[in-house]
């Protein structure tokens, strides 16, 4: 049941993003695809999208599925720049119209906005089973980083999105909306209790340290023993203590609000105004850690 892997980083956002294959059957999953966007002139780019298109050439596979893991607060999705090139249908956790709603609100949108998740293919549910090829696939909800995120194991290869980083880095912050350090401690503790040690664990952000150099793989027995905040049986008092501690200290991701607008409508751009240009709104005074809507 081995799995295939090949990432790509997005080294703005230092984020990887995957392909991932049956080697009996060579059908593929990408997950978390990075579209290039320059904040500073607005421009929006595909070349690092395309490194994963040329890896799906080059080993002549069958795309069948486009996931991700939540609504990223750090890049973009590049799931239209996908879907130009391959017919497969797009995926992510049933809880994106969560966050859908209450951007609603923060953006302002259309009042006909849909946010019923549909402008996804498919809304996972908290163990969902689907097949990647011959390999089985299984979807975990995985919130605590955000309200809306999942982990997919596929084979033995799991894709933890956010919810960890290796194991001498730790953890991913807690305090974007809905975010919760004790749910993120339950949602590792319950990938430890459920998942064999041999799997491989692949992170999608790493920022390196001064020990070593950019690294995104493990394994579910290393990161129990070993994760600086969650492994070696550390307590969730103790975990939610300094996770919080640390997110207090913490900036807001530099494209966050960009962001959050383009993957919420699963990639793609808001519709053209009447000169023909899109826009993405900057909300004054109003965006923070732990930001909650108004009470309707």
């Amino acid at each position: 049941m081995h799995t295939e892997v090949r990432s790509v980083l997005h080294e703005p956002s230092n984020t990887f993003s995957y392909v991932v294959w049956d080697p009996a059957t060579r059908r593929a999953a990408i997950i978390d695809a990075a579209l290039d966007f320059d904040p500073y002139s607005g421009r929006s780019g595909t070349e690092t999208a395309q490194q994963l298109v040329d890896i799906v050439h080059a080993e002549g596979l069958e795309v069948q599925w486009l996931l991700e893991t939540h609504a990223h607060a750090d890049h973009m999705m590049a799931i239209p720049f996908l879907r130009s090139h391959f017919d497969a249908p797009t995926a992510i956790g049933e809880h994106i119209t969560v966050v859908q709603q209450r951007l609603q609100w923060l953006f302002n949108l259309d009042p006909n906005f849909p946010t019923d998740g549909s402008q996804f293919d498919r809304l996972f549910a908290d163990g969902d089973t689907f097949q990647v090829g011959e390999l089985p696939a299984r979807v975990f909800h995985t919130p605590g980083h955000t309200s809306d995120h999942i982990t997919y194991v596929i084979g033995d290869a799991v894709f933890v999105g956010d919810t960890l980083f290796m194991p001498d880095a730790g953890t991913a912050r807690c305090d974007f909306p809905a975010g919760d350090a004790r749910q993120l401690y339950r949602s590792i503790h319950r990938l430890f209790d459920e998942l064999p040690d041999e799997y491989r664990m692949f992170m999608l952000h790493d920022y390196g340290t001064d020990q070593r150099g950019l690294a995104y793989e493990t394994t579910v027995g290393a990161q129990r023993r070993e994760n600086i905040h969650v492994g070696g049986g550390v307590g969730e008092e103790e975990f939610a203590e300094k996770r919080n501690a640390r997110d207090a200290t913490l900036p807001m991701p530099v494209l966050i609000l960009p962001a959050v607008q383009v993957n919420i409508r699963a990639g793609r751009f808001p519709e053209p105004e009447g000169n023909g240009v899109r826009y993405l709104k900057i909300p004054l005074d109003e965006f923070g850690p732990h930001w909650q809507p108004p009470a309707a």
